[in-house]
């Protein structure tokens, strides 16, 4: 149960992330804090769920899930911060997917699809440097979050089989 439900809710984070800034409910500004929020909310619950076997792994997943969601309510509540972090702001949620991704591929070695996991967050944390470098649109960093969160529930979900 604990494993279907851990494979739901990233899917409906990532819908949620896509379809926001879609219809646009979501500003410019609070794509990359919203992101960042349910990217934060994700690790959290993760940390949680790997308790049971791997205490090391969630400890650095609730910790750095508590990093991001200190930095999720600072973009999101205090629009200062994003003046005061301008040439680091754009590259925030990029090096943080990067760092996921190395740390999913050293925590999911006995997995058999959790390598993968790794793989799809360092793939897309480059991307998503990439496209912060060269054409800075929000909307498309927030489909890039949520393709990251959708592909991490259908990974977790095939994982269960």
């Amino acid at each position: 149960m604990k494993k279907e439900l851990m494979s739901v809710i990233p899917i409906i984070f990532g819908l949620m992330i896509i379809i926001f800034p879609i219809l646009g409910y979501v500003q410019n500004n609070g794509i990359i804090g919203l992101s960042i929020l349910l990217m934060s909310i994700y690790l959290l619950l993760c940390g949680v769920s790997q308790a049971d076997y791997d205490r090391y792994i969630s400890i650095i997943n609730i910790v750095l899930g508590l990093i991001l969601l200190i930095i999720s309510f600072s973009f999101l509540f205090n629009q200062n911060i994003m003046g005061s972090l301008t040439g680091l702001s754009p590259y925030i949620g990029g090096i943080f997917l990067i760092m996921i991704g190395l740390i999913q591929i050293l925590s999911n070695r006995n997995n058999q699809y959790g390598f993968y996991k790794g793989i799809l967050s360092i793939v897309l944390g480059l991307i998503y440097i990439i496209i912060v470098t060269y054409i800075a649109n929000t909307l498309i960093l927030g489909i890039i979050f949520g393709i990251w969160l959708i592909g991490s529930g259908v990974i977790k979900f095939l994982d269960k089989y």
